[in-house]
């Protein structure tokens, strides 16, 4: 039984479809990028060290067809507010978020929604909230396309994989945040038993 979801993704040109990691694409469609390499469906079991990861990069962000994106303080709590609102609208509840300058973890209760369409409403909510405010380009691409989610199947998982999100600003070095959308985990749907 699915009782929650880890939905994920990524700033444009920060995940590509042959990164050496793997990735959620099945092919590579730009001829320029193709060039770099095949696309490796999943992550891969064995991760390249990150000077394979760095010169892919290097390599590929002169191909792509906009800048890279990646998020300074005044973007993050953007699009921290823009999910906030979004959150609301849908009605969702969120155990944990961590917007990062290259990418967006959230871990959403079950809802009525699929994941895919959560991840769709919430990068178009951000995605409007940027232009408006004229964060980004109005014709530049703010996400990849997708992203990628996992089904969260017993109240432990939902524990471990919240400590995952709340962790990951400090882990890249930031700074630890807290954000007024983000409810405490109660065990749900089990927290009556």
């Amino acid at each position: 039984m699915v009782i929650a979801h880890h939905l994920v993704w990524t700033a444009y040109g920060t995940w590509l479809p042959n990164d050496p990691r793997g990735s959620g694409s099945h092919t590579v469609v730009a001829p320029a990028l193709a060039e770099l390499g095949p696309a490796h469906h999943g992550r891969k079991k064995a991760q390249p060290p990150s000077r394979v990861i760095r010169g892919f990069y290097e390599n590929a962000e002169p191909r792509l067809v906009y800048p890279v994106i990646r998020f300074d303080a005044l973007q993050i709590a953007t699009i921290s507010e823009a999910l906030a609102e979004a959150i609301r609208q849908y009605q969702y509840t969120c155990y944990a978020a961590a917007v990062m300058p290259d990418h967006v973890h959230l871990v959403i209760r079950k809802h009525r929604d699929h994941a895919e369409e959560m991840i769709a409403g919430l990068q178009a909510a951000t995605r409007l909230r940027l232009s408006t405010a004229a964060l980004v380009p109005k014709d530049h691409p703010v996400w990849t396309l997708n992203g990628w989610h996992r089904f969260l199947t017993t109240p432990d998982h939902v524990h471990n994989v919240i400590r995952y999100v709340e962790e990951n600003p400090t882990r890249a070095g930031l700074p630890r945040q807290t954000w007024p959308f983000v409810i405490p985990y109660n065990n749900w749907p089990f927290h009556r038993r």
